[in-house]
């Protein structure tokens, strides 16, 4: 396709500062309309990036002709119903994590997009990780670790400590469903490099249960975790822990610990994009250079509009990725609601 026409609905702060820049750099791509939740929203946008076409409701976006694609902008409750709109009417889809509000939902859309081979369906990827993707995939290849036995997942900030602040709109189930702080963004950059998890054990708590809800004014539930803790077993053996939470102060930011027989690796996120690397008998880490030929990064909108025209395929994300770490966030709120462990294959044991 020499021209790839695309409609976003849903033209919120990632957008404005990843997609619309990303989609602008591809050759041959327009940005040819856009519909937000509000009238007034939607035109801001169209005149603050010069997209031609707005619209009120995002089912006549979708009906125009004059578009190739879909980016959905959206917050998670409206993933799957724009997604299979958008497909039933032939558009490529590019959407927003995390991929929707739960697992059934997810696989509705995994289900939809098979029944349409010709079009292209992403998830927009966690970004962490992708610096040293293939680096860390090396590694285990040519056997760094040995046997894999233990996986730490550390993802811990103080966005919600205060219990004055308002509530977030990613603390509203009805707009968020099962998704909770960053287990999602930390659990897929971890199912890149080894097994999924077959069996979570989860608690969660929220410290503060009402917020102000902005819109209203008013005193409102929150509907997801302050904090996340997991214990998982992967297929051969392997265990993992997992740290999220928003209300500590001075935790451990975002990371991925893989200890081995043999050795360990860490890939600390933040505050800055560091592999580190020790072997047994070494007495402390070392970093491990990233070479340019083999460094990733943010290519999702190239990505996206490279498989429209056939030139490569979808990796980050796929729908069938998108699915699994749907599924591993939802055992983990069913384990933390029971108090039992529960099986990836859906089964809760006592």
């Amino acid at each position: 396709m020499d021209k790839i026409r695309i409609g976003i609905i849903g033209l919120g702060e990632n957008t404005r500062l990843r997609h619309v820049p990303g989609l602008r750099a591809c050759a041959g791509v327009e940005i040819v309309s856009v519909c937000n939740r509000r009238p007034e929203s939607t035109r801001a946008a169209a005149a603050e990036f010069g997209i031609p076409r707005v619209f009120d409701r995002w089912e006549d976006l979708l009906a125009d002709d004059a578009m190739d694609a879909v980016l959905i902008g959206t917050w998670p409750y409206m993933h799957c119903p724009i997604t299979l709109a958008a497909l039933s009417a032939g558009k490529h889809v590019l959407t927003e994590a995390r991929m929707a509000m739960n697992a059934a939902e997810a696989r509705r859309m995994l289900a939809a997009s098979r029944l349409r081979p010709d079009l292209v369906t992403q998830i927009v990827p966690s970004p962490l990780g992708l610096r040293a993707h293939q680096v860390v995939r090396q590694m285990l290849s040519d056997g760094f670790l040995g046997d894999l036995r233990e996986i730490v997942v550390l993802g811990t900030n103080s966005q919600f400590v205060d219990g004055s602040t308002p509530r977030h709109w990613r603390q509203v189930a009805e707009f968020s469903g099962v998704n909770m702080l960053a287990l999602g963004i930390l659990h897929e950059p971890l199912i890149r490099w080894v097994d999924d998890p077959v069996r979570v054990l989860a608690q969660t708590q929220t410290f503060t249960t009402h917020r102000i809800e902005p819109r209203t004014g008013q005193l409102a539930e929150v509907g997801t975790p302050d904090t996340v803790h997991v214990l998982t077993e992967l297929p051969r053996g392997a265990r993992g822990i997992y740290h999220l939470s928003g209300a500590i102060h001075h935790g451990p930011p975002n990371q991925i610990h893989l200890y081995g027989s043999e050795g360990t690796i860490k890939y600390q996120f933040a505050p800055e994009d560091r592999l580190l690397a020790a072997r047994r008998g070494e007495p402390e880490f070392r970093e491990v250079e990233v070479p340019a030929a083999l460094a990733g990064g943010w290519r999702v909108e190239q990505e996206f509009v490279a498989a429209i025209r056939g030139q490569e395929k979808v990796r980050f994300t796929d729908f069938a990725t998108g699915v699994r770490y749907m599924e591993f966030t939802e055992a983990v709120a069913a384990s933390a609601r029971t108090g039992k462990a529960v099986s990836l294959d859906g089964g809760i044991h006592g």
